[in-house]
């Protein structure tokens, strides 16, 4: 026989598996009816593991074994997901603990920062509360998420990720570990300036201090200066009041323009980190589970069993929802070696079905699904 042929055949074989696979998913229809009325949870993993031992068994040799446990594992998958959608369509599946609302207060709060008076993040928080909001500075971001659970801060300002530098670690660890709320994002373009003491100049400095970051960043202009001595700081601001304390015009920081204006200090030279693109995406982060009814990115984490293919399993929830993923970052789970906590954000509200029917699903199947918010 030609390839034509053997075609032929299998186009009648897929013909047959097709007829068999709607088969198979109208019982699971039927199955869903029977959870819904005795309320019996979707999953049962000891039967789908045994039903996959079965199967396998019946293959004539081990490479189609395999194949065949692969087979059905997607297709107990469809199986589950269309369970999870009929359950979600008969309004069985619960609410979420998450209230809908038009807009952040920006009247009669109180937000909390991590860094220093004139720091980015104090900017951000400007930018997004307005001039005017009553505000405090906390030394760590851990003192910020702190704040912000025991009411304290109505709200916190709190940088996540550089579009250079990557995830700021730290915030995903604590978002994990307090029951605070992403509700909104600030992005602030980041331009970092040399900051020196009124009538200083780039000629007389002998020592620049900056966050480690912002030295990293600002390379390039530091690697013409190789005499400067250079000196790490918990902030950039910190910096600039280091400075500003020592009144030595021989001294600089690096901050940003703002904190140019806020020290009154003098800009002996912008844009020293020559990256038109740098960006810092901030998060305004609350101890209320409010989404607003316009957000579009929905932020979550969960751990995973440590065995094969089950990263795959919690992702085939998000895609077969038709939901486009935006990001996915791992994190160590302190004190279980080499098991890691996913962070994953994707497009969609808490009001869409689809996103309904992946948050089943995902809850069923991961441990410790948290949501982290809407926004």
């Amino acid at each position: 026989m030609d390839l034509a042929e053997f075609r032929k055949q299998l186009d009648a074989i897929d013909d047959q598996i097709v007829a068999l696979y709607e088969e198979r998913m109208a019982v699971s229809e039927q199955i869903a009816a029977y959870k819904i009325k005795t309320g019996k949870a979707v999953l049962d993993r000891e039967r789908e593991q045994s039903k996959l031992a079965e199967l396998g068994a019946k293959a004539s040799n081990d490479f189609n074994r395999r194949g065949v446990e692969e087979l059905y594992r997607q297709i107990m998958a469809m199986s589950r997901k269309l369970q999870y959608r009929k359950i979600n369509e008969a309004g069985t599946a619960g609410r979420l603990p998450f209230i809908g609302i038009d807009d952040v207060d920006r009247e009669n709060i109180r937000v909390v920062f991590q860094g220093a008076e004139g720091s980015y993040s104090q900017a951000a928080m400007k930018q997004f509360f307005g001039e005017d909001v009553n505000s405090f500075p906390v030394e760590t971001f851990r003192d910020a998420m702190i704040a912000i659970e025991d009411g304290r801060a109505d709200y916190g300002v709190l940088p996540i990720e550089n579009s250079t530098a990557g995830m700021v670690s730290e915030i995903y660890d604590l978002l994990s570990a307090y029951e605070n709320t992403i509700v909104a994002e600030q992005i602030m373009k980041i331009e970092h300036c040399l900051l020196g003491l009124p009538g200083s100049s780039v000629d007389r400095i002998a020592t620049v201090y900056a966050h480690p970051q912002a030295l990293m960043q600002s390379y390039a202009f530091l690697y013409a200066h190789p005499s400067w001595k250079q000196v790490g700081m918990k902030n950039n601001a910190f910096a600039v009041q280091k400075v500003l304390a020592d009144n030595d015009p021989t001294q600089a920081a690096i901050a940003g323009e703002y904190a140019a204006r806020y020290y009154g200090m003098e800009i002996l030279e912008r844009g020293i980190n020559r990256d038109g693109s740098n960006s810092t995406r901030f998060v305004i982060i609350t101890n209320q589970k409010v989404f607003l009814k316009n957000a579009r990115c929905v932020s979550i984490s969960f751990e995973l069993p440590h065995e094969p293919g089950a990263l795959y399993r919690m992702l085939s929830h998000i895609i077969y929802n038709d939901l486009n993923m935006t990001r996915i970052e791992s994190r160590p789970i302190p004190d279980m070696a080499w098991e890691y906590r996913f962070f994953v954000d994707f497009e969609g509200n808490l009001a869409d079905d689809a996103v309904k029917n992946a948050l089943r699903g995902l809850r069923e199947e991961a441990r410790n699904l948290r949501i982290l918010g809407n926004y």
